[in-house]
């Protein structure tokens, strides 16, 4: 069962699964113009404070000191349980539509930098997302056909919103 982590805290993870990093270049990463970056960003303080909770989990550990260039900075590693549920995590569809944007696209990015194939993940949310779209097509359906049953103009508008969001999603899915 994976544990339960924030979004800054699995990145921090896969990062140090990769190979012994710290913080400083994790923040790097993770900056508005990181490569991870590009997709969420995480403040350097959070990105500290992921380092101590994945440590006291368990999932990472101090490696190393580096001295040179600059002030001491310790490296973090992954431990197997860390790098094992990296994978786990790597390989699950995020289960709502608004996560991704933010979740879906960082595991991309990670796959990617490891220079693996992302189509069973593409596979798996195309499957966590086709029923939700199916869903919402008849949310949106009810508050169309109920206009004159009270639904207000808000209910259609957000029934809209979120289907047409959720078909975006497919779209973006199939062209990958």
């Amino acid at each position: 069962m994976l544990p339960r982590l924030g979004l800054a805290e699995w990145v921090v993870l896969a990062v140090a699964g990769e190979r012994p990093v710290h913080g400083f270049a994790v923040a790097a990463l993770t900056a508005a113009d990181g490569e991870l970056g590009r997709v969420w960003q995480i403040p350097r303080p959070v990105v500290y404070r992921a380092i101590g909770r994945l440590v006291d989990a368990g999932l990472i550990t101090a490696e190393a000191v580096e001295t040179r260039g600059g002030p001491p900075r310790t490296l973090y590693a992954a431990t197997p349980a860390g790098r094992g549920h990296v994978e786990v995590w790597l390989g699950t569809p995020v289960p709502h539509v608004r996560d991704l944007r933010s979740e879906f696209l960082l595991k991309l990015a990670v796959l990617h930098r490891h220079g693996r194939d992302a189509t069973g993940l593409v596979d798996a949310q195309r499957r966590e997302l086709a029923p939700i779209v199916a869903a919402l097509r008849t949310e949106q359906d009810r508050a169309t056909g109920a206009r004159d049953g009270g639904v207000d103009e808000f209910d259609r508008m957000l029934a809209a919103w979120r289907r047409t969001s959720a078909e975006a999603a497919l779209v973006f899915l199939d062209e990958l």
